[in-house]
């Protein structure tokens, strides 16, 4: 059998290092993977493109474009919903204390707000909600790496950061930030991640079955035990510690790997989002970005991103 080319994030609270860490894939339906590492979405769906990867764990945004490119991509499996966070200055008000989103954001109009490449489901869910709060994007910085966005904040060369919710407890426990938009206020239900397929895999449903049943663990134990996830977590990256993982994980405990209709719904809003900011020619529909029938064997009861 050949190895099955996983492309993967560094954000921690993805099933992805819970796999690796206890090597789940290769001691129990015996698969072979080979891990590649990528900085960000737009950069995983180039290596898609070059036949690099088999499966991805990716914003679905970015995989969404690179279906209106016409590269075979397909989604058959959630993981997490509302990951995108904004941590400012401690300075700032946050929506909370300014009373709106388009107040919190006015605050930003002279400054500049750091978050992942365009195309990004952050930088997306970013320009989308500046946009519609009256407000040009002018302050938005892109970043290749998440990290580089954290070493501008420590450098304080940014206002603000708008990414992950690991991106923004270290910009508020290492830097002095504080939550101006909880995940929850940005885009309810979006998808924050999910896993991808290129087409030619769903040939492969033995395979595909297997390694989603060890997704859905591995994503009840982030939801059921977040303590033992993160030392887990810790353990495999060896770059924080499990108490730091764990404030990751819950800032957004949204995890499951079901496919139901609010996380459909709420990708498909991407869509004329999509167009409107050119980075999609033509409407997709559902059936083009989705493939729910093996997750429907894995996971046929009601979805558990919310309690």
């Amino acid at each position: 059998m050949k190895p099955l080319r996983i492309g993967y994030l560094s954000t921690m609270h993805h099933s992805s290092h819970i796999l690796k860490g206890l090597r789940l894939l290769e001691s129990g339906p015996g698969i072979e993977p080979a891990w590649q590492l990528f900085g960000t979405g737009p950069a995983m769906v180039e290596a898609f493109s070059a036949g690099a990867l088999d499966i991805g764990y990716i914003g679905l945004p970015p995989m969404m474009i690179a279906v209106g490119r016409g590269i075979p991509l397909v989604c058959i499996a959630g993981g997490h919903c509302e990951g995108t966070v904004m941590a400012g200055s401690p300075d700032l008000r946050s929506m909370d204390e300014s009373g709106s989103m388009q107040a919190a954001l006015g605050q930003f109009r002279s400054c500049k707000i750091g978050t992942p490449s365009q195309g990004s489901i952050h930088d997306i869910i970013l320009r989308n909600t500046l946009n519609e709060s009256g407000l040009n994007a002018n302050c938005v910085v892109n970043y290749p790496w998440a990290d580089l966005i954290a070493e501008d904040v420590r450098q304080g060369g940014l206002a603000g950061a708008v990414g992950t919710p690991p991106l923004a407890v270290m910009c508020c426990k290492w830097y002095g930030m504080k939550i101006i938009l909880p995940p929850q206020s940005l885009w309810p239900f979006n998808p924050s991640y999910g896993i991808a397929v290129h087409t030619r895999m769903l040939q492969e449903q033995s395979l595909l079955l297997d390694f989603l049943a060890l997704h859905e663990d591995a994503c009840t134990m982030l939801r059921l035990e977040p303590g033992r996830a993160a030392a887990v977590v810790a353990q495999e990256l060896k770059a924080v510690d499990a108490a730091f993982i764990e404030e990751v994980f819950a800032v957004s405990p949204r995890y499951c790997a079901s496919l139901p209709q609010e996380y459909i719904a709420s990708t498909m809003k991407f869509v004329p989002v999509l167009q409107k900011m050119g980075h999609l020619k033509e409407a997709l529909s559902a059936g083009q970005v989705f493939d729910c029938g093996l997750m429907e064997k894995i996971h046929p009861g009601p979805p558990h991103y919310y309690p």
